[in-house]
């Protein structure tokens, strides 16, 4: 039996976009929820985030959803970390916590928006923990929290089940998101044990997809590999021009070079948004830039 990595793009939303069970569990394993807040059911919501202004910027959420509460949840996997993640997040939450309400409907209508955010990469490691919780707090009495906005960053690389003891779920799904890959050829048993986490072994089996879905898939590692290595290679340059300075420069400069090579490849722009931070906006530039 061969599966494929739960991280990437196709069968992340495989798994969390078309099985609102399974959605439903992973959502409730990962959240911070108090007891009694639990989601009792959800439904889908369209996972792209389009502006009405269409100059704006365009981003997109893997998956989004509400429960019977009002309460919209945004997931997002995110392979490789970009200093703009943060502010692209909280752009998202956002905008679905303002368009809950129209023009003179009352402000005790708005429900919270939770945002969950995978990342396949360290961002903080100077802070200990892989799991990152952000809400509006008072400065000095944090304790006092104007609800509305839960933004929540998870670390996958930084997660060990040997040193975290948490509640049964969340440890299964965290193992499941990292542990499983294209490598996996025995399935420990206490993941298959559980009704949730066999379900999506299921669904991320290798024979579950078309040929042009394992196209879809390779194609992805071969964008993420290709962003590692160019990253890595403009951030040895801008080192030469100084550390700080010189990643920023580095980094823009890659997800440009990027940009042009998968439009070159005929990749989607929303794709390439998603994979290199750009707006709609630039790369539409970008691609104008290589028919000129």
């Amino acid at each position: 039996m061969r599966y494929l990595d739960p991280k990437a793009d196709l069968t992340f939303k495989q798994v969390f976009g078309e099985h609102l069970d399974l959605a439903l569990s992973f959502l409730n394993a990962l959240l911070p929820l108090d007891p009694g807040q639990e989601i009792r059911e959800i439904e889908y919501l369209p996972p792209e985030l389009v502006p009405d202004n269409p100059l704006r910027k365009y981003s997109i959420v893997d998956v989004r959803c509400r429960d019977n509460l009002g309460r919209q949840f945004l997931v997002e996997m995110q392979m490789i970390w970009s200093p703009e993640f943060k502010q692209r997040v909280l752009f998202n939450a956002s905008k679905a916590y303002v368009r809950q309400i129209g023009v003179g409907d009352d402000y005790h209508l708005l429900q919270p928006v939770y945002s969950l955010n995978l990342v396949n990469e360290v961002f903080e490691p100077g802070l200990q923990g892989y799991y990152h919780y952000y809400q509006l707090v008072h400065v000095e009495h944090t304790d006092k929290v104007i609800d509305g906005l839960h933004l929540v960053f998870v670390e996958l690389p930084k997660y060990n089940p040997q040193t975290y003891r948490e509640k049964k779920m969340k440890v299964l799904w965290l193992r499941f998101l990292t542990e499983i890959n294209e490598r996996t050829r025995e399935v420990p048993k206490e993941l298959l044990d559980n009704p949730d986490i066999s379900k999506a072994m299921t669904v991320i089996q290798e024979a579950a997809f078309t040929d042009a879905q394992l196209l879809r898939y390779e194609k992805f590692w071969d964008i993420i590999s290709v962003e590692k290595t160019l990253i890595s290679s403009h951030e040895r340059r801008g080192e030469a021009k100084g550390r700080a300075e010189g990643r920023v420069e580095g980094e823009e400069k890659a997800r440009h070079e990027i940009a042009l090579s998968l439009i070159e490849s005929g990749i989607p722009f929303e794709t390439i948004s998603k994979s290199t931070g750009l707006s709609m906006e630039e790369i539409g530039k970008l691609a104008n830039q290589t028919h000129s």
